[in-house]
């Protein structure tokens, strides 16, 4: 396989974060920390906080914790309420504070520079963010539905419009669904008003996905190639009901069906990622370390994408990575994510000698963290 990366491209701007203060967000009552503006490595046993530091920093990313979405579940025990601030430079040198604060039976607020959001998906996008973790073998072991989010996560951060397709075309998929599940007759006319949303929207949606995997896949393989030295080849391919053929049309003819089964059998909501090893659903055949060399280059792809797409830098996490992989494999990512075309990283793992590979390897400036029952605490910098 021709070997071919997008890493070149300067970002034209890239957002860091600075620093972050965090109250009662899971098991880290309170913690405030400096970062470095290249590697940011965490080391601790499992269960003592590591990756309650990352979802605090995907969560000002993204409006909500990548672990639960109920806010109210994510706060310390016997606590009222939880608090995320973070600060972030940009390129210019201004400084971005974003709020997160959740109450118990109160409304999220979410804040840029004290100014409240008026639609938390406004500010989706604004600071691109890849989270590479555990959790992400459900893209290969879940259902569609995990393979589906993945494109939306990439998409949105860069495509407005496509959120707003996204947003519009659940609301309609909602709507015809519970006239669907009425237990009165429906007009056909009332029916075909959702119908004709969904066809609309769920078209914009194909085809931005469409464009999305088409550009993808390319970069994937590539890394997959790097990191196994090109021992397998892997495909990506996208399945919807709507590639070469009228959506509209689809969902009407399948109307009779869905008014039986209560809900709606056809549309964007169905579609799917295949993911293979060779000529074989990697769920079925892949190996552990194959499965993990899948997804983590899914996620550099991501990476990559985002940045080749928007000129834009995202911060990258890595948690727990390196666990199921062979040594080769390992020095593979590691020359990958320590070198100059990534940004700001932060890097959990239990164990310190992964970490100390990445700063032997690396020329850039990092911080070293201890994480112990919620406590962090800046250790030792200097290279063993």
């Amino acid at each position: 396989m021709k070997i071919f990366l997008f890493l070149s491209i300067i970002a034209e701007y890239n957002m860091q974060l600075q620093r972050i203060s965090i109250l009662n967000y899971k098991n880290l009552s309170q913690v405030d920390l400096t970062f470095s503006s290249k590697l940011n490595c965490f080391v601790g046993e499992n269960g003592m906080g590591k990756t309650n530091l990352l979802d605090a920093i995907y969560y000002l990313s993204f409006c909500k914790s990548n672990t639960n979405p109920m806010d109210s579940q994510n706060i310390l025990h016997d606590e009222d309420f939880f608090m995320i601030q973070g600060f972030y430079e940009t390129i210019t040198g201004d400084t971005e504070e974003i709020y997160a604060g959740v109450k118990r039976r109160q409304k999220k607020q979410f804040k840029r520079n004290k100014k409240e959001y008026e639609r938390l998906s406004d500010h989706i996008g604004f600071i691109p963010l890849v989270l590479v973790s555990p959790s992400d073998s459900i893209l290969i072991e879940g259902g569609s539905k995990e393979r589906r989010k993945f494109m939306d996560v990439v998409i949105s951060q860069y495509d407005k419009e496509y959120l707003e397709a996204l947003i519009r075309y659940n609301k309609a998929l909602e709507q015809r669904n519970a006239l669907l599940k009425s237990e009165v007759p429906v007009e056909p006319e009332l029916l075909l008003v959702w119908e004709e949303a969904m066809a609309q929207y769920g078209t914009m949606v194909h085809n931005k996905r469409a464009e999305f995997i088409k550009a993808f896949i390319p970069i994937f393989q590539s890394y997959y190639s790097i990191i196994s030295q090109e021992k397998e080849e892997v495909k990506l391919s996208y399945e919807s009901h709507a590639t070469g053929k009228n959506l509209l049309h689809e969902i009407k003819s399948s109307r009779s069906r869905d008014q039986i089964m209560g809900y709606s059998l056809v549309g964007i909501h169905r579609d799917d990622l295949l993911m293979e090893l060779g000529e074989f659903p990697i769920k079925r055949e892949g190996s552990q370390g194959q499965n993990k060399t899948y997804l983590i280059a899914l996620k550099l792809a991501q990476f990559d994408f985002l940045k080749k797409k928007d000129a834009v830098q995202p911060l990258l996490l890595l948690d727990d990575i390196f666990d199921k992989l062979d040594s080769a494999r390992v020095s593979q990512i590691v020359n990958l994510v320590s070198g100059d075309g990534f940004g700001q990283i932060f890097i959990t793992d239990t164990n310190r000698q992964h970490l100390d590979k990445i700063l032997l390897g690396s020329n850039a400036n990092y911080e070293m963290f201890s994480v112990h029952n919620g406590t962090v605490k800046k250790v030792s910098n200097e290279k063993e």
